[in-house]
């Protein structure tokens, strides 16, 4: 092929080099020191008429000279004398590499306190030469000849990679990357970043482009920067605080609830008239499946804002919620960073739930909802301050004991107690039904659940405090009749088919009942007493006691150990410790048999469901109760039941959970609760006004009181008066029978 070239002498100057090599389509910047190499290169750039032509020389560079000793300072030395140096004497041709290079005398200048400065570039016609005896591609050679004439400015080897990597098939990469670079320069510009994240994008950036993307590094950079790009700085939805409508959404998506509903709607009322974010971090506190995320959601629509959920469950470490060090392989931000990135707006509806599930990521939580420190928050990834004061934070919590308490300090707790029947029946007739009819590809009218029938499948199928279970049981009947439509439609008897749903229907569908009326099938017997308890998920439930009495040496036996906590073991102790000390009063004993009654006979107390865990002081009024029982030889109706905490003198004290516990009774089908005083203000508050209304309850004070309920008010124990008269026959007798009534109040007073 023919090529136009600058004509280039056969014979050239030679300008040796040394400790500097240069390349074809590179430029040499050099400092003259030598007097004599100074002047010839001046002599050399007068003597051009047409000082734009740039002046041609070959450089060559010069072998480096054998090392002469081993002294690796004077080696150093020397290499430092040298470096830089142009040589312009006589060097003998053998001390001359073959090949050099021809270039321009671009820039002659001498500084008043500097050497000789020259820059030369080489012309690459000797590589372009090499080349076309390569027999390259036409279109490369056309390519290079524009960059070697001046077209282009950039660098040959970047021009010769670009040639190969196009006639391979892959040229799109080097224009992909400064593509990619112009985009995250424009993202970055257009998401209004902070001071600082502006600060560390832009030198993120800087390095960015000095490298190359085969460099390790240089994905990290850029996936740092892709993240900065995309966080929320500056944009955010506009809030829209109708309390009117506020009310609507929640009445429209939660049924009952009214103490709650009543809180959320005051907390948003203040949140109006403030218009800032500070202030109580909400908490909702309940059972699984009574609507905490539901009720989070409802929040959200009601601002106008956008929802996000992040799940603690399982949460160990603090970097999950702080995000990673660059420094880690595989690194990104936390679970906060990612939830804004994810909504695309500063100022979302974030809820935290499972917070009680969580391992301990107490000390990033702590900044998270503090609304003093959450507006520098640092994500250890991004490493640069992230405003979240804007951010509407709500926890949700099955339990309050695994909280830490500086955590739970930060935040205001709303208790979220079970449902009743009848509020299941109303949740499932709103919202549970018409849910799977839709899910299930049926149309309303294809299923007809009446309200006998959902009581049913409540009462017989489920035994939880939320609604999430009966939610699978409707789920299991709607597919159910979704078979039998699709069957009736492939037929061509639609006609035949029933949407109607029986209770005969409920037994062929989900089988036989899963939970029966322990209550109605227990039979009285002595010994026997039924307790309220709250479990560990946060719902009220039943705590069947059993005690018997063998010949022994006077050991208390608890079976379930492994399930059992050490509260109720102390429950039990201090009840036989009590029972003991009063069973003269209480007719257990007589002054002959009081000390070797209970030293003859061991106690075992079972408590059923022995696979569920038990624990706390709510049990103590129950345990003596069925310890009396069982030493009296009387029973308890299975239809009572009790809860309160012990003292060894007697007393009963309050306890929590009292609406779980009421309504877990009324579950049960229990119509008579024994509560302590203290208790009667949690309900009049918290307890339904219909659960009231079936079930009687019985305030106490002490163990008197409790054990007079529980015997349907016959008095068992005799007063201290009556003890003394027994036998005031015998004057002799009644001081023994008098020491013995005051021994036993010393032993009540210690």
């Amino acid at each position: 092929m023919s090529v136009n070239t600058v004509q280039i002498p056969k014979t050239l100057p030679i300008v040796p080099i040394k400790n500097k090599v240069l390349f074809p389509g590179t430029a040499l910047p050099l400092q003259i020191g030598r007097k004599d190499t100074a002047q010839l290169m001046q002599r050399i750039y007068k003597s051009v008429d047409n000082k734009d032509s740039k002046y041609l020389v070959g450089c060559v560079p010069v072998k480096p000279p054998a090392p002469t000793t081993t002294n690796s300072e004077q080696t150093n030395t020397f290499s430092k004398k040298v470096n830089e140096e142009i040589l312009n004497q006589s060097t003998p041709t053998s001390e001359l590499h073959e090949y050099g290079c021809a270039a321009r005398i671009i820039r002659l200048e001498r500084p008043e306190l500097q050497d000789l400065a020259i820059s030369l570039k080489s012309t690459g016609r000797e590589l372009f030469i090499i080349l076309q005896d390569l027999k390259l591609p036409v279109q490369m050679l056309t390519q290079l000849q524009r960059f070697i004439d001046g077209a282009s400015a950039g660098s040959l080897a970047d021009l010769l990679l670009n040639a190969i990597k196009e006639e391979l098939g892959e040229r799109d990469d080097a224009s992909t990357e400064g593509d990619d670079i112009a985009d995250l320069t424009r993202r970055l510009q257009e998401a209004g970043l902070t001071p600082e994240a502006d600060k560390a994008a832009q030198r993120e950036l800087k390095r960015l482009k000095r490298m190359h993307p085969t460099q390790a590094e240089y994905q990290i950079v850029r996936t740092y920067l892709e993240w900065l790009s995309e966080i929320p700085w500056s944009k955010g939805t506009s809030d829209t605080i109708d309390i009117d409508k506020a009310r609507s959404q929640l009445e429209e998506d939660h049924y009952g609830l009214e103490a709650v509903k009543k809180r959320i709607l005051e907390f948003l009322a203040v949140l109006k008239l403030k218009n800032d974010m500070k202030g109580p971090i909400l908490c909702l506190l309940g059972p699984p499946g009574v609507g905490k995320t539901s009720l989070g959601k409802s929040i959200a629509n009601a601002l106008g804002r956008k929802f996000h959920r992040i799940s603690l469950g399982g949460v160990r470490d603090e970097a999950e919620i702080r995000g990673h060090r660059r420094t880690y392989l595989g690194a990104m931000p936390g679970l906060i960073a990612q939830g804004l990135r994810r909504v695309g707006v500063n100022n979302p509806v974030f809820l935290l739930g499972h917070l009680s599930l969580h391992g301990d990521p107490s000390a990033a939580l702590l900044e998270v909802l503090d609304p003093e420190q959450n507006n520098t928050f640092n994500d250890h990834y991004l490493n640069v301050p992230l405003d979240l004061s804007k951010v509407l934070f709500i926890a949700t919590a099955n339990q309050i004991d695994p909280i830490s308490p500086p955590l739970l300090d930060r935040m205001e707790l709303i208790r979220i107690s079970g449902y009743t029947f009848e509020e299941k029946v109303h949740i499932a007739n709103r919202h549970l039904l018409p849910k799977q009819i839709k899910y299930h590809g049926l149309e309303p009218g294809y299923v007809n659940i009446s309200d006998e029938v959902l009581l049913k499948i409540a009462t017989g199928y489920t035994c939880e405090a939320g609604v999430r279970n009966l939610e699978r049981e409707i789920a299991g009947v709607c597919r159910a009749k979704a078979v039998e439509y699709a069957y009736a439609n492939d037929n061509g008897k639609k006609d035949t088919y029933r949407p109607e749903v029986t209770i005969n229907d409920i037994v062929t569908i989900l089988g036989v009942e899963k939970f029966n009326n322990d209550i109605a099938e227990r039979t009285t017997n002595p010994g026997v007493v039924t307790g309220l308890a709250w479990t560990a998920t946060g719902s009220g439930g039943i705590l069947f006691i059993e005690a018997t009495q063998m010949p022994g040496k006077g050991n208390l036996k608890l079976t379930g150990k492994s399930k059992l906590g050490e509260v109720i073991k102390e429950s039990a102790q201090i009840s036989i410790s009590w029972v003991r000390a009063h069973s003269f009063q209480l007719g257990i004993t007589t002054a002959s048999t009081e000390s070797t009654f209970f030293s003859q006979r061991d106690v075992h107390i079972h408590f059923p469901s022995g696979a569920v865990a038990k624990d706390g002081p709510s049990a103590g009024v129950a345990l003596i109760t069925a310890l009396v029982s069982l030493f009296t030889h009387r029973c308890v109706p299975p239809t009572t039941a009790m809860t309160g905490e012990i003292t060894l003198r007697g007393q009963v004290l309050p306890v929590g959970g009292i609406k779980e516990k009421i309504i877990a009774a009324h579950r049960a089908g229990i119509n008579k609760v024994i509560l302590p005083s203290r208790n009667r203000k949690d309900v009049d508050g918290d307890v339904p006004v219909n659960v009231k209304e079936n079930i009687k309850i019985v305030y106490v004070d002490n163990v008197y009181d409790v054990l007079q309920a529980a015997f349907d008010g016959e008095k068992i124990w005799m007063e201290l008066s009556s003890i003394v008269g027994v036998e005031n026959e015998d004057k002799e007798s009644a001081y023994s029978v008098i020491s013995e009534g005051l021994r036993h109040l010393e032993l009540i007073a210690s």
